[in-house]
């Protein structure tokens, strides 16, 4: 069955909903071979994202290592170099009195005048090289990474089971950019997030809510479908040694948007308890979601859910949100677009505007100029 697998992947055959996810952008050729097939016949990865600070220096708060998102806004000592480049493009690239004619070579081409690499971002690319190292994973080979990559150790490596590709419902099944962006501000605020009480909504994989566990009490990380979530109870199991040092418990429940209440059936996998259910009401004081606003109905079937949770939450809450914002040129509008974070922008403003006599909505962006601690693509569109 795995040699069908791999040649499968060799080949790989594209239906017009498919949907590639961004890591396999990042995938060294060499290591693109296939692993196993789940339940449903989709082939998994095993993949290898590297933090930047490990375990036991983000619990004593030490610096190890840690790369900017190059931006103006520095997080280390890039500014003096950055301040340098710019004076040098504005230096090289002001125009003389024969205007643009100055920036033309001698076949007319423009000169396109680009800034001069700085000594870190030939550091930055040196990290971002690696970013992702998909292992063939066999059925019971649970140190696969022991004997592919030695220099990955547990303290700085996050190992998470997932596809490459897969048809729109099935999305959560992959790892999105803006899962790393979110798990970047809660190293970058892992004091704000310490001892609270969590709940994801549209966990997919999962790999928010390990970072978050690594800092908070206990997360509820929750998704619908039983074959994603085993696959999320498996990357909370792989990766049980980063959560041992804060004490973190990670809970994957189902949580169906489209219903009004919570699974309680004792037949399904997972399924919430009344005490658990008690729990998450009595003590949660954070929400948050990433990546889960590429569809109209499901957007307003989160914001649903959202003020329904909040609405019976004892306490008050704050809600986190992380987002891509996909650009396409539709045909309708005969300009490129991001309907999807039109819909979602539309939503969040009526929810901040509705005024019900119980509850308060008060939004605030937070800018993406702080540091990186996951080694990824960090694009402006997030």
């Amino acid at each position: 069955m795995v040699d069908l697998a791999e040649k499968e992947m060799d080949n790989p055959t594209f239906r017009s909903d498919t949907v590639l996810s961004d890591v396999h952008l990042h995938c060294p050729s060499k290591r693109h071979l296939m692993v196993r097939l789940n339940a449903v016949g989709q082939p998994v990865f095993l993949s290898c994202f590297k933090l930047l600070w490990s375990t036991e220096d983000l619990a004593s708060g030490k610096h190890v290592r840690e790369i900017t998102t190059g931006r103006e806004h520095q997080c280390r000592s890039g500014d003096e170099l950055w301040d340098k480049d710019r004076s040098n493009i504005k230096k090289e690239g002001e125009l003389n009195s024969e205007g643009v004619e100055a920036l033309l070579d001698d076949d007319g081409d423009v000169e396109v005048v680009r800034r001069p690499r700085s000594a870190s971002d030939l550091q930055a690319e040196g990290l971002l090289r690696d970013i992702v190292c998909p292992a063939i994973l066999m059925k019971g080979e649970e140190d696969a990474f022991e004997d592919e990559d030695q220099e990955c150790t547990c303290s700085d490596v996050v190992k998470i089971e997932h596809t490459m590709a897969t048809p729109l419902e099935d999305v959560g099944k992959q790892v999105w950019r803006a899962a790393f962006l979110l798990a970047d501000y809660i190293l970058f605020k892992r004091d704000t997030f310490r001892c609270c009480s969590v709940l994801e909504l549209g966990g997919g994989t999962g790999i928010t809510s390990i970072i978050m566990g690594t800092v908070a009490k206990r997360v509820y990380c929750t998704d619908v479908g039983e074959d994603l979530l085993a696959m999320c109870e498996q990357n909370v199991a792989l990766n049980k040694h980063l959560m041992e040092s804060g004490g973190g418990e990670i809970k994957v429940k189902e949580l169906d948007w489209l219903k009004d209440e919570f699974c309680t059936d004792p037949e399904a996998p997972y399924s919430w308890s009344e005490e658990e259910i008690a729990d998450l009401l009595d003590h949660c004081s954070v929400i948050m979601a990433a990546d889960v606003f590429y569809d109209d109905d499901l957007t307003d079937a989160l914001f649903r859910t959202l003020y329904r949770i909040t609405h019976n939450l004892r306490n008050s809450c704050t809600v986190y949100l992380a987002l891509e914002k996909r650009l396409n040129f539709t045909l309708r509008h005969m300009d490129v677009t991001c309907e999807a974070y039109s819909h979602f922008r539309n939503t969040l403003n009526d929810l901040e505007n509705l005024q019900d006599g119980k509850m308060k909505y008060t939004v605030e962006p937070i800018k993406p100029d702080f540091c990186q601690f996951l080694v990824y693509e960090r694009i402006e569109q997030l």
